[in-house]
């Protein structure tokens, strides 16, 4: 069993945000691959899903982003999973708008929302970091992460959820390598 975590912070007010790309992700690819309605379970919403016949379940916690590890241990545990079961989507300040990397542990780089999750599972979690570009400015970080992506973002941004959506299934195989490989290739073609 897969848990795909999207990170974001829940209701209207930061819907679209910098911060909630994860949520955005995790809601494509539960409406591209017919996952079921999302329901309230393990301080989350959550829908269930399947990629090839591997189970998925697709988890965005409402315990706003700073304790997102409560409702992952949670569901962790209840499902008797590994952190190597477990894959988060998540906002990443380090890496330039539009650019993605998928890996297995590594560090938190200020990020709360797996500092949370660390503190519930441990750091051997797999994560997919979707760039949103640094403000440039450390005292312009957290404005920055709980703003909206600017209009000429917005289509760049689009576009990678989309490549990732369609990409999904390889993530429940563990195919990492081929995932980015075939996201940076629907991205290249402008799919």
């Amino acid at each position: 069993m897969l848990l795909l975590v999207g990170l974001g912070n829940p209701g209207p007010k930061y819907e679209k945000n910098r911060h909630n790309i994860g949520f955005m992700a995790v809601d494509e690819i539960v409406h591209r691959h017919a996952f079921g309605p999302f329901r309230a379970k393990f301080q989350s919403v959550c829908a269930d899903g399947d990629f090839a016949g591997e189970k998925v379940l697709a988890l965005k916690p409402t315990t706003f982003m700073n304790e997102s590890g409560r409702a992952v241990g949670e569901a962790v545990r209840f499902f008797k999973l590994s952190p190597d079961d477990v894959l988060v989507i998540h906002d990443e300040l380090d890496l330039a708008l539009g650019k993605l990397r998928v890996r297995k542990g590594g560090g938190l780089a200020g990020h709360n929302g797996l500092r949370s999750i660390n503190s519930h599972i441990g750091p051997d979690f797999h994560r997919m970091r979707v760039g949103i570009g640094h403000p440039g400015d450390k005292s312009r970080v957290h404005g920055h992460v709980l703003s909206d992506f600017a209009k000429a973002e917005v289509t760049l941004m689009e576009n990678i959820i989309d490549a990732v959506a369609g990409s999904a299934p390889l993530l429940a195989s563990g195919e990492h390598s081929q995932f980015m490989t075939k996201v940076a290739l629907d991205l290249a073609d402008g799919t």
